[in-house]
């Protein structure tokens, strides 16, 4: 049976993937792991140089140095110090074959996939052999964890980091999941363009109507008011679109809604072409913010 089941190399400041070893076992509980090595390594900017995720049958665990993290998922028959050697000497390979440059210029994922080679060698003489050639490098590192010991991680936290950190997520009562929205799309680029528009002509007419209003004895508040409450609701609408809300689609028609009642209230300020702009602009959001979706959570973290 083998001890160690995947290994993983990615950049520590983005998350990108540098290499991995070719799967062979599809278990099911690999599949969760690596899922989460995913997650994780879209944190190692945040977490400690040394870490380790505790599973059912499958352990992670990570080494970061130098802006490059190795992580491997292995049984939990495995002594963690036997992983963290494997890590120690999957590091050296690494750094044997690509300088830090080089690593810091890879601008697209897996650039180093023929380090594949080089694990399956090194995973098989640990797999074999259950564990590495030296016994003293097995004693430096049993001492090394026994004066630092490996943080665990909590893979909660990791996701509930990752989420706010990508400005995607929004926690309700009771969540526990990181909600990612489906990528901007050109249409939902053209809406927020347009809103920002409506929203300056909105708050630039408001502005310019208090001085009127206080030199009129406050006979135009209310259109002052219904500028900038229609600049409000621009406001929002772009808020609602780039990121996930509970109680969106009532919030989207309370916004559309208020807008139109704004625009309706203005005429006479504004024309029927003016209106009927800033009305379509309101209705195109509320139609872009309802139609895009959560993204579903793919497992791409394997070769």
């Amino acid at each position: 049976m083998s001890l160690i089941l995947f290994a993983f190399v990615v950049r520590v400041r983005d998350g990108l993937p540098l290499s991995a070893s070719t799967d062979f076992e599809h278990n099911r509980e690999l599949q969760e792991r690596k899922q989460q090595l995913r997650t994780i390594s879209k944190a190692l900017a945040r977490l400690p140089d040394r870490g380790t995720v505790k599973g059912q049958q499958l352990n992670i665990y990570f080494v970061s140095l130098e802006g490059v993290s190795y992580m491997t998922v292995c049984h939990c028959s495995l002594p963690v110090a036997k992983a963290f050697c494997f890590l120690e000497d999957l590091r050296w390979e690494f750094t044997a074959c690509f300088n830090s440059t080089v690593v810091a210029l890879a601008a697209r994922p897996y650039p180093f996939l023929e380090f594949d080679g080089t694990i399956q060698k090194l995973k098989q003489q640990y797999n074999q052999s259950g564990g590495p050639a030296l016994e003293v490098t097995l004693a430096e590192v049993q001492e090394d964890l026994r004066i630092h010991p490996p943080q665990v991680i909590n893979l909660d936290d990791v996701e509930l980091s990752n989420g706010t950190a990508n400005g995607h997520m929004e926690q309700g009562p009771g969540s526990g999941q990181n909600q990612r929205l489906e990528p901007v799309t050109a249409p939902g680029i053209l809406s927020l363009i347009l809103n920002i528009m409506c929203a300056s002509l909105n708050v630039i007419r408001g502005v310019h109507l208090i001085e009127y209003t206080f030199q009129d004895d406050y006979e135009g508040i209310w259109n002052v008011v219904a500028f900038l409450l229609a600049f409000l609701c621009c406001v929002f609408q772009c808020h609602l679109y780039l990121f996930h809300s509970s109680l969106k689609k009532l919030k989207s028609f309370t916004l559309l809604s208020v807008i139109i009642l704004c625009n309706l209230y203005l005429f006479g300020m504004r024309n029927a072409w003016q209106l009927s702009f800033h009305i379509s602009v309101a209705s195109l959001s509320t139609v872009l913010i309802l139609t895009r979706k959560l993204q579903d959570r793919t497992n791409d973290c394997g070769v």
